[in-house]
């Protein structure tokens, strides 16, 4: 499950919280949907690794680490902060 596969990726920027959620049914009909979900994604987290970061880069930081992820999906919504 791609999912398993964030959460596992961002791990290593030791999240104080983390949640990563599946809203493609909530996009049934709209561009990107597929059946079976796994298209929309909102991930709210909490780590250190953001202290002194933009939201920009806070974003950036985390495309990065969810690398070859991201082209394999259609949406993602970041709701980031500091630990």
């Amino acid at each position: 499950m791609i999912a398993d596969e964030m959460r596992d990726r961002l791990a290593s920027l030791e999240p104080s919280r983390i949640e990563v959620v599946d809203e493609s049914e909530a996009h049934r009909g709209h561009a990107g949907y597929r059946d079976g979900g796994e298209s929309h994604f909102r991930i709210r987290m909490a780590s250190p690794a953001f202290a002194g970061l933009s939201r920009i880069e806070r974003h950036r930081l985390v495309h990065r680490t969810l690398g070859d992820i991201v082209p394999r999906i259609h949406a993602l919504a970041l709701d980031l902060s500091e630990a």
